[in-house]
Formats: structure tokens, C-alpha cells, sequence
């Protein structure tokens, strides 16, 4: 299982090549056995902050939406090589922000509370370095089958 996982994780790091979650820096670190959780990280920079230092919750949101779309994706299922057939698009998300940050790096941890044939429920909770919470994410992902050409 443990290949598995590995291979997963680093499919879902190729596929962010040359796209806004690689803009973003940010990077699949770890992925659950069962693969219901999963865990990025994106560091905090000069691009990612608002004009009084702190992160943005933009920057936030989309360290959440990624890494819930992202487990959604290898939870359609749970073999990668077979979601080229599927589209993934959150169609809900919200956040409380709780703690301010200015450096170092974020952490999203996110966990498939739902997992439907159509609908994904996912919570991601945002941790600072020293573990300490920063954000609670919920989101809704919809699956949707890929027209044929």
C-alpha cells in the first residue's frame, strides 16, 4: 500500500505543473494509507501576503480548495489513471480565519468527510509550522463526467 500511496502523491505533484497550485508553491507532502487525508504545504512569501504583511485569505482559500480538489480527485477511484474522465470543480467553500501569520509556511490538512458518487464533502484545517490552527475550510466538490469528443 505504501507504493501506492507514494505513487499518488507524486502524480498529484506532477499534475500541478505549469498551473495556479505551482504559482502558489505548493506542495503534496503526505497522503493518508486509506487516502481520505491529505496534506500540502505553501510557503509564505512577499506574493502570498496582503499590504500589512500577513497572508491573505485568498491565499488561504486556495491552499484549501486545492488540496480538498486534489483529494477528491484520487478518491473517484483511487486510481489516478482512470480520473482523465472526470472533472472536479468546488462549487462551495468557506472559511474562519482565527490566527494572523507573516512567515514561514502554511500546512492544509484535509479530510473526506463525505465521499458520494457526485458530491464530496471535505473539512481542511490550516495549521502554521508550529501546528498552531489558522483556518477551519469546509468545501463541497462535484464530480462531473467528462463529455465525449
Amino acid at each position: 500500500m505504501e507504493k501506492k500511496v507514494k505513487k499518488l502523491l507524486n502524480k498529484l505533484n506532477h499534475l500541478k505543473k505549469n498551473t495556479f497550485i505551482d504559482m502558489m508553491q505548493i506542495k503534496f507532502i503526505y497522503l493518508s494509507p486509506c487516502i481520505d487525508s491529505l496534506i500540502a504545504k505553501m510557503p509564505i512569501n512577499k506574493k502570498n501576503i496582503q499590504p500589512f504583511g500577513f497572508i491573505h485569505g485568498g491565499a488561504i482559500i486556495t491552499l484549501a480548495e486545492s488540496v480538498g480538489s486534489s483529494l477528491s480527485l484520487i478518491n473517484i477511484k483511487k486510481n489516478i489513471n482512470d480520473n482523465n474522465k472526470y472533472n472536479i470543480f468546488n462549487i462551495e467553500i468557506s472559511a474562519n480565519h482565527i490566527k494572523c501569520v507573516k512567515k514561514g509556511f502554511l500546512l492544509a490538512k484535509a479530510k473526506i468527510i463525505h465521499k458520494g458518487k457526485t458530491i464530496h464533502f471535505i473539512q481542511a484545517n490550516i495549521f502554521n509550522e508550529e501546528k498552531k490552527l489558522i483556518s477551519l475550510c469546509k468545501m463541497t466538490n462535484i464530480i462531473i463526467m467528462k463529455k465525449k469528443n
